[in-house]
């Protein structure tokens, strides 16, 4: 997914957002946009369960950002940026909310066990995940922990381990290969038992 021609810049997400909102170059929020989409894509996804609406919303989400960062005093991109994402796409879901629903009565018989099933499923793949996790070569664990669980962005975690941004990006790409292997096959154990 691109909107706009990317330019290549080596410039913080904050130093972004301070030029963005001087000059309201909209190839500066995409460079900085770009950065996040696939975090933004994957909380769409989450939510809305659906790829074609989770790439709708990606593409909604940078739209809604460009009057929304000029008016917002923003101090840490990421994080702010993921909470606009998961109320945006909490907003779509209460839109669908309120539409009228047809429900088969043999749904509404099983609707509680499926929901009971649904959360064991969860906390079940947040067990295989803590696990995962437990398995990373450290530097590939401790950049996935402050990256995704802290919130932190590659020069701050590049500040805090006295690593090159190249290759915490590195650990956290690697990391999430090595994280997506180890969950699978933790569901395809599951499914086999």
């Amino acid at each position: 997914m691109s909107f706009i021609k990317k330019i290549s810049t080596a410039l913080t997400d904050e130093e972004l957002v301070v030029r963005y909102k001087s000059t309201g170059n909209l190839e500066l929020l995409s460079d900085l946009y770009q950065r996040y989409m696939e975090l933004v894509y994957g909380v769409c996804l989450k939510y809305l369960e659906n790829t074609d609406d989770a790439k709708d919303a990606v593409i909604n989400i940078f739209e809604e950002l460009i009057p929304k960062l000029q008016k917002h005093e923003v101090q840490n991109f990421r994080p702010w940026l993921h909470q606009l994402a998961k109320n945006h796409c909490l907003m779509i879901l209460r839109k669908k909310k309120s539409q009228p629903v047809q429900v088969d009565e043999s749904f509404m018989q099983s609707g509680e066990n499926m929901h009971l099933a649904d959360v064991e499923d969860k906390e079940q793949n947040l067990v295989h995940l803590e696990d995962c996790i437990s398995k990373l070569v450290a530097e590939q664990k401790h950049s996935i922990e402050l990256f995704y669980l802290k919130g932190k962005c590659y020069k701050e975690i590049a500040d805090e381990t006295g690593l090159e941004i190249g290759k915490i990006k590195s650990f956290i790409q690697n990391g999430r290969r090595n994280l997506r292997i180890c969950m699978d096959k933790k569901i395809m154990e599951r499914a086999d038992s």
